[in-house]
């Protein structure tokens, strides 16, 4: 096992990491940006090295001064949590090169999934059935007008670096293409540094549902059942669930077995979710692959008692497999809600402030993940996540029951917050009785999202 890690991270995942790094007796230096200083994480990490001011390209982002505050410190690994250089080959490539282990897949697996057009051929070839789409990305406009014309319409363009739903724009006739095209091919750019688009066919009243592996030094691949991941907006996720109540035994074996296939076949290594969009009629489709921990990964840890991230880290030092995949095994029914800086009754506007009081829910089955305290102020340079909140129960109505409770104690004054959203879509009939998908018209206190019916995928 390492020694010291480099947390490359803030907010509630470097919490998780150095939580993780303590129970295996490793030591914890917290890389962080000056708006940072005063955080949980770096109160929690036994030291910690300022890599530069508050905007993230200038500090989380720099690979240089990065890699440079891991040696410096004597870190023997890097763990780059979610978001940030988490999926960044190059970071990991120098990683190598300086003796510094990178706590993930190696740089030329993360290179063949960071290229979503890539990675479908991969998986493709693996025998895993992707989405209808093009098989390149689209050079100019006329080039996307005839791919959606052969694929057929609906259709949604996709950033080819694209991630977390960013880059993406739904089509249902050409003069929308034509429209839309130029939109998401510079939002593309702006977010990744990479301009290009491919097409996909839109897949209407899909599940999204996400496999969780695991693959050794030795290529020993399992997988660790699976999270429906289907309510969403504006194809950002904000409340996942395990198992999915959509699958039934016979789909959830096919799709583990795929997600294992095409995790072999393109020689994965470390911990990584297979992404794929069922159908109303049962079918699936390889969508994409996250090499990194994901943000939900507390649904998996709580159904099936694993810590993820203490197994990302003992992967990474070359450690086996602890489990065989028959001793895999899923209990009860798990459910994630992600707390946001964000006011949903005026159209989910980014909100900011000092948290003035913080009371997170407690009791029988109730996880909370966060880096907040009272009088924590959130820098506005980063995302507005402020908390998840994980419940489990013996099975589904009691974990909506219990995630009902638990957002109704939750007490965090100042910014507004998602959590009467949340309450709003427990409580929705079609969420109880599980018969939601990516174009389900989200409640917001009573008011349906201005984005509904728009394919979050």
């Amino acid at each position: 096992m390492f020694h010291r890690v480099l947390v490359a991270n803030r907010g509630e995942i470097a919490v998780r990491i150095i939580r993780a790094c303590q129970e295996l007796g490793v030591e914890t230096v917290l890389a962080h940006s000056e708006a940072d200083r005063d955080s949980l994480a770096a109160r929690m990490a036994e030291r910690t090295v300022c890599i530069g001011p508050g905007p993230s390209d200038k500090s989380y982002l720099n690979i240089p001064t990065v890699v440079s505050a891991a040696l410096t410190t004597g870190c023997d690994a890097l763990h780059p949590g979610y978001g940030f250089l988490s999926e960044n080959s190059y970071l990991a490539e120098v990683c190598e090169h300086c003796d510094l282990t990178f706590v993930g897949p190696p740089a030329r697996v993360i290179d063949t999934f960071k290229n979503k057009v890539v990675a479908r051929e991969v998986m493709a070839k693996a025998g895993i059935p992707v989405v209808p789409g093009s098989s390149e990305a689209m050079v100019n406009l006329e080039a996307a007008r005839a791919a959606a014309a052969a694929v057929g319409f609906p259709v949604i363009l996709k950033a080819a670096s694209g991630g977390g739903g960013r880059g993406m724009r739904a089509a249902r006739s050409d003069e929308e293409l034509v429209r839309l095209y130029p939109i998401a091919t510079a939002e593309a750019q702006a977010t990744f540094g990479d301009g290009d688009v491919y097409v996909e066919r839109l897949v209407p009243m899909a599940r999204h549902v996400e496999l969780q592996i695991a693959a050794d030094i030795e290529g020993n691949t399992i997988h660790l059942g699976e999270r429906d991941c289907s309510l969403q907006r504006r194809h950002q996720k904000l409340l996942e669930e395990s198992p999915s109540p959509a699958l039934s035994p016979e789909l959830r074996e096919a799709m583990s077995n795929a997600a294992v296939r095409g995790a072999e076949y393109a020689g994965y290594r470390n911990v990584g979710t297979v992404e794929f969009l069922v159908d109303p009629s049962g079918a699936f489709y390889f969508i994409e692959m996250n090499t990194r921990i994901q943000v939900e990964h507390p649904v998996t840890e709580m159904v099936m008692g694993l810590d993820l991230v203490k197994l990302q880290l003992q992967l990474a030092a070359g450690e086996p497999l602890p489990f065989r995949q028959q001793d895999i095994w899923t209990q009860g029914h798990a459910i994630e809600a992600r707390v946001l800086a964000e006011d949903p009754a005026h159209g989910f506007a980014p909100t900011f402030g000092a948290v003035r009081e913080y009371l997170p829910p407690g009791g029988p089955g109730v996880r909370v993940d966060s880096h907040l305290f009272a009088g924590y102020e959130p820098p506005p340079f980063y995302d507005s996540l402020l908390a998840k909140i994980i419940v489990w129960g013996r099975d589904r109505t009691e974990a909506i029951s219990r995630m009902e409770r638990a957002l109704s104690e939750t007490r965090i004054s100042g910014p507004k917050t998602t959590v009467p959203f949340l309450l709003a879509v427990l409580r929705d009939e079609e969420f109880r009785n599980g018969r939601i998908h990516t174009q389900y018209g989200l409640p917001a206190n009573g008011i349906q999202d201005p984005e509904a019916g728009e394919a979050a995928i």
